[in-house]
């Protein structure tokens, strides 16, 4: 079976899946639109992520309607075959095309919409999709509800409630199947190739978006087709501004980068963070700094792993970071009192992971029931503390400035976690021997 069979049957069994979920009714999947960035040129399109997952279709301006009957029916809508706007856009499949190659039972054109759905909607219990997700959606919604109730006297009833369709399609893509952990792996080998191409390139008098713009060449030489989301270029004082963007100013002897980046490879995300600095030797303090971020994501990493509790890992960061904090002088008190009164926050105020997959900050719920989930095996999710330290009262100078995030992408396991961005360098001793390589 070749590679388009295998994903055709895995994304048509994820439509299964999701029809078993319903129970009945009638879910309604739109992919997103194509989006204008000025006049009548465009950024480059995206598709939606829920409805890639269950489908693979890549084309804009197209829908998907799953029927949760006996059988489940799965329907495309697409747009026409179209000779002189595929001279314009590039080819599309259209709808015919599309249901051969996809793997969907029905697919018209996506004209025949708004005539259609309310059809489909008919007698069926639930409406599902994403209320409140977008806006126009909510009133299309509302208009095919509307005109299944006008035939109401013909004794055509219409769904008499509305299932949120991310919910069930949510716990779905929590769990990563091997298809899914084949992309993500290849992501992460893209991602680490582009961030020791960073670590060479770098030197004092460079600036910060002549790195960005060595990341962003590796990722696109290896086939990735976008950054998976903005890259953070931030040297010196910069990489204390959590969702720096700016990349422009030039890169200080004595300072430390930080470059939090990865690529998006069929539309999987991959997200590294590594601090290094620009003259490829740490300082004392820099040094003490980064060591304590390192330990504290190992001790994060040994409480990743299967029926752990979600927060255990940050926790286990958290609780060396504050001891370090104290041991540097960073705070006063003892380590319980930093717990309690949360004062180690000044310096580190993020969470030390996310879930991973689709998207960067991907689907799924942290809590359930009020407690945090346990981690099973199959979960992808980031690993990354860090340290802030601006300058302020009571604060040491010799760590002003130094701003420090190491964050690995781990997949959990039975025995524990898998660090598929292993091939990124993190102990000192490896980075400032790649750093050397390159002079």
């Amino acid at each position: 079976m070749n590679d388009l069979a295998i994903h055709t049957s895995l994304h048509a069994e994820r439509r299964l899946r999701l029809a078993a979920a319903m129970r009945s009714g009638v879910a309604v999947v739109p992919t997103a639109p194509e989006r204008i960035r000025n006049r009548d040129a465009h950024y480059p399109y995206r598709f939606d992520s829920y409805f890639h997952y269950l489908t693979g279709f890549i084309e804009p301006d197209s829908v998907l309607v799953v029927v949760a009957a006996d059988p489940p029916r799965s329907i495309l809508f697409c747009p026409e075959k179209n000779e002189e706007r595929e001279i314009w856009d590039g080819f599309r499949h259209g709808p015919a095309g599309a249901r051969e190659k996809f793997g969907f039972d029905e697919a018209y054109p996506i004209a025949e919409l708004d005539a259609r759905l309310p059809e489909l909607l008919a007698n069926q219990p639930v409406l599902h999709y994403a209320p409140g997700a977008d806006g126009a959606w909510d009133a299309r919604i509302m208009g095919w509800l509307n005109a299944v109730r006008e035939k109401v006297r013909l004794g055509i009833a219409a769904p008499s409630s509305i299932g949120d369709l991310r919910v069930p399609l949510d716990e779905m893509r929590l769990i990563k199947d091997d298809a899914e952990l084949a992309t993500m792996r290849r992501a992460a080998t893209i991602s680490a190739d582009a961030h020791r191409r960073a670590m060479q390139a770098t030197r004092p008098g460079r600036y910060e978006y002549e790195i960005e713009a060595e990341l962003l060449y590796a990722f696109r030489r290896h086939g990735a087709q976008f950054p998976a989301y903005s890259p953070i270029v931030a040297s010196g004082a910069n990489a204390c501004v959590l969702h720096y963007v700016g990349n422009d100013a030039r890169m200080a002897d004595g300072d430390l980068l930080l470059i939090d980046a990865g690529c998006e490879l069929d539309g999987y995300a991959s997200d590294i963070t590594r601090t290094f600095p620009v003259n490829g030797r740490f300082s004392g303090p820099q040094r003490a700094i980064y060591e304590l971020v390192l330990a504290a994501q190992a001790a994060a990493m040994r409480e990743t792993r299967a029926a752990k509790g979600w927060n255990e890992p940050h926790d286990a960061a958290v609780k060396v970071l504050a001891q370090g904090m104290l041991d540097l002088k960073l705070l006063e008190g003892t380590l319980d009192e930093a717990l309690e009164k949360e004062s180690y926050r000044r310096f580190y105020m993020h969470r030390t992971g996310h879930w991973l997959g689709l998207d960067v900050h991907d689907a799924g719920d942290y809590k359930i029931g009020g407690a945090w989930r346990p981690l099973v095996p199959g979960m992808m999710l980031t690993v990354e503390p860090g340290l802030y330290v601006r300058p302020g009262e009571g604060v040491p100078e010799a760590y002003w400035n130094i701003g420090v995030r190491i964050e690995d992408d781990v997949l959990v396991t039975e025995a524990g976690c898998e660090v598929i961005t292993h091939e990124t360098p993190k102990k000192i001793d490896d980075i400032e021997a790649l750093m050397r390589s390159a002079l």
